[in-house]
């Protein structure tokens, strides 16, 4: 390990230690020693693979992101926009990135060419109980009510906090919240969030994003988006919660909002 990745290494583990702690930005080479090459996968989502990885003394999170044109580079470019906006209890601690772009030179057509070779990483906590779908779905857990209310109520506090920051997270469902070591939840991947100005509460776009289930009415007939198409997320989730089970609300529950 060079001195520059040792640096790097040790000033990550100084951020995950202090709350207070703004992310950084890391090399390639550092993301490549902390995952030991990207050897274990946690899980597999639309827009990337998440690696485990090791500093000195914690475990982080690295995602990769896929696919990475010119699309790509936008939505990680958003994504990076709204996590920097971002220290809570309730939201996945954001501790580093990585954007590093190299010139390869490859065959292609029976001519040699330089080719650039993108990189796109995020670097995160390691948050160990998995997540809140896993939970539903496993039934060891027993559901007390107690757990129940206090996961709810972390969701809570941590979506309020991402709204006073004027950020949408459009995909809030069971998978993209976390499970800390007290079992507290962790709102996770920001992949297709939006931050409103000021002078802007609802978004219209032709492609709506999120998760069948979850995705309020508005969104799928409409194409308009805000904090109470999170709203509606947030109800689908807790009734799944009440319920101990995890799926679409059934046909005779309605959500009010």
């Amino acid at each position: 390990m060079g001195d520059q990745v040792k640096n790097e290494v040790e000033e990550l583990e100084c951020i995950l230690n202090d709350s207070r702690a703004d992310p950084i930005k890391i090399s390639y080479a550092a993301i490549k020693y902390i995952t030991k090459n990207f050897a274990q996968v946690i899980s597999y989502g639309e827009f990337g693979v998440v690696y485990l990885g090791c500093l000195q003394q914690r475990m982080v999170a690295v995602k990769k992101l896929s696919a990475l044109n010119d699309l790509s580079s936008e939505k990680f470019l958003a994504e990076l926009n709204c996590l920097k906006k971002v220290k809570h209890r309730n939201i996945v601690r954001f501790i580093g990135y990585c954007a590093d772009t190299r010139g390869e030179v490859m065959e292609f057509e029976g001519k040699t060419r330089v080719f650039d070779d993108r990189h796109m990483l995020l670097c995160f906590e390691y948050v160990p109980n998995g997540n809140l779908q896993h939970y539903l779905e496993d039934k060891t857990y027993g559901y007390e009510w107690n757990m129940r209310y206090q996961i709810i109520k972390g969701i809570c506090h941590g979506l309020d906090y991402i709204h006073q920051k004027r950020i949408n997270h459009l995909d809030l469902k069971p998978a993209n919240v976390l499970l800390g070591v007290n079992m507290e939840p962790k709102i996770n991947d920001f992949g297709v969030s939006t931050c409103i100005d000021e002078d802007h509460s609802t978004m219209v776009t032709e492609n709506p994003v999120g998760t069948l289930g979850y995705i309020a009415p508005e969104v799928i007939d409409k194409g308009l988006s805000s904090n109470k198409s999170d709203i509606f997320s947030l109800g689908v989730i807790i009734i799944n919660i009440l319920r101990g089970c995890n799926g679409c609300i059934p046909e005779n529950v309605r959500i009010i909002y």
